[in-house]
This record gives C-alpha cells, sequence and structure tokens, in this order.
C-alpha cells in the first residue's frame, strides 16, 4: 500500500506542476475506458520521459508492416494487437497513409543514425559496409515481405519522397567511405566516385525486389554479402583485397 501512496502522490504532483498539460489529460481520457489508455495516462503523468501512445502505435505498425506488408495490415489489426480501440489510432492518424508516412520516415531516420554510428566506429570503409550490413540483417529482422516494393505500389507518393531520401543519404554515405578507402590505399586510385555510388544505390534497391530475388530462393544474409563482395572486388587494391578475404574467409 506504501508504493501504491507514494506512486500516485507522484502523480499528483506532476499534476499540480503542470507536466500534465490540459491538451494531454482531454487526449487521455479519450482513452481512459481501455486498460492501455489508462495505462498510457499513469505512465504520461508520472513518468513523463515515458514513450508516449503514438511512438508505441508506430513501433507496433512499423513491426506489422514489415512482416506481413503496408497493403494487409489495417487500422483494425493494429488496434487489436496492441489492445486498444481504432478510435485511438485516428486521435493521432487521420487515417492509413499518414501512418504509413509517419512509420516509413521513423524506419529512415532509425536506419541512418544507425548507419552514422557504425561510420564513426568502424575501422576502415570495408569493415565498415560488412557492419552495416549485419546491423541491417538485425534491425529488418523480422522482415518477411518486401515493404519497399509494396510501398511503391500501394502508396506511390510515400515511396517517392523515401527513395529520394535513401538516394541523398546513401549515395553521400559511399561518397565519403570511397574516399576514405582511396587515402587508405584499401581502393584504387582510378575510380569514379561519384559513378560508383550510384551505382552501389541501385545494386543494394535491386537486391530487395523480392519479384527478382524471392525468399525462398536467396536468403537476405547471402544477397547482401554476395553483392558486398561483388562491388569490392571490382575497386579494391591489393591491399584491400587482402582485408576483403578476410570477411569472405570468416
Amino acid at each position: 500500500m506504501l508504493y501504491v501512496a507514494l506512486f500516485l502522490k507522484q502523480c499528483l504532483y506532476a499534476y499540480k506542476k503542470g507536466v500534465y498539460s490540459r491538451h494531454k489529460r482531454k487526449e487521455h481520457f479519450k482513452n481512459f475506458g481501455n486498460s492501455f489508455g489508462f495505462l498510457s495516462f499513469l505512465l504520461y503523468i508520472c513518468f513523463p520521459k515515458f514513450k508516449k501512445l503514438k511512438d508505441l502505435i508506430i513501433e507496433k505498425s512499423r513491426e506489422l508492416f514489415l512482416t506481413i506488408g503496408f497493403k494487409s495490415v489495417t487500422m483494425d489489426h493494429i488496434a487489436q494487437d496492441m489492445g486498444i480501440s481504432k478510435k485511438t489510432i485516428y486521435n493521432y492518424f487521420k487515417n492509413k497513409m499518414e501512418l504509413v508516412n509517419s512509420v516509413t520516415n521513423n524506419l529512415f531516420v532509425s536506419i541512418t543514425q544507425g548507419v552514422n554510428q557504425i561510420k564513426k566506429d568502424s575501422q576502415d570503409p570495408i569493415s565498415e559496409l560488412y557492419d552495416i550490413k549485419l546491423f541491417l540483417i538485425k534491425f529488418l529482422k523480422g522482415e518477411k515481405t518486401s515493404p519497399l516494393y509494396q510501398l511503391q505500389k500501394h502508396y506511390p507518393l510515400i515511396h517517392k519522397e523515401i527513395q529520394q531520401k535513401q538516394f541523398e543519404f546513401m549515395t553521400k554515405s559511399t561518397v565519403e567511405s570511397l574516399k576514405d578507402g582511396v587515402k587508405l590505399g584499401l581502393f584504387r586510385k582510378d575510380i569514379n566516385i561519384d559513378f560508383i555510388s550510384i551505382l552501389y544505390f541501385n545494386g543494394m534497391m535491386g537486391i530487395r525486389n523480392k519479384s527478382m530475388f524471392s525468399a525462398d530462393k536467396f536468403e537476405e544474409n547471402f544477397l547482401m554479402e554476395s553483392y558486398i563482395e561483388y562491388h569490392l572486388r571490382g575497386i579494391v587494391t591489393d591491399k584491400g583485397l587482402k582485408k576483403l578475404n578476410h570477411f569472405i574467409n570468416k
């Protein structure tokens, strides 16, 4: 009972201090009738840094979109999986398209942040590519569909926007890595860096096309590892080849 009393006291203190705004009170009381909404209400006023319900909806939707597909997952499906009402989701997203847009941008930010951290931590551009490969496979481990191509078919405007962001990020990142590789003597000095960066982007997008590389024939790790080797063999020096063979023979 003492712990409960302290918990409620903390909630009351947060309420009086204005941590829990009138807008947020109204927002959470809409959901007060279900257990998830009630939990969100308590956690928000007592622990303001706790994940907001909107963020939890995006995370669950991301998981479902990657495993089932953008087309197959409905708002009812997401609500049922989270144990909340569909109306609760519509308090944050006016329609499924808006939710899909939020999820794809969330995915993009999460992946780019991870890649940027790897670029800081990796020893060299060759190690970097293999570290990024491991990160992407782990991050997208639940992916059983081809979300990018489903996005292109069913949400073409969102796909176009996210693909442009991907292109800009990946080509810029690849150009930086290629330049570093040349300086370190791992990549040949005569390579056309801009051309190879665009080629690498298109290849990485291509191997994710399940209509060409079906999951029953090509395992994800095999595709990425084979393409990285294919990419590197065309640009490495003798020094770079020794480094590459280290990863191939692991």
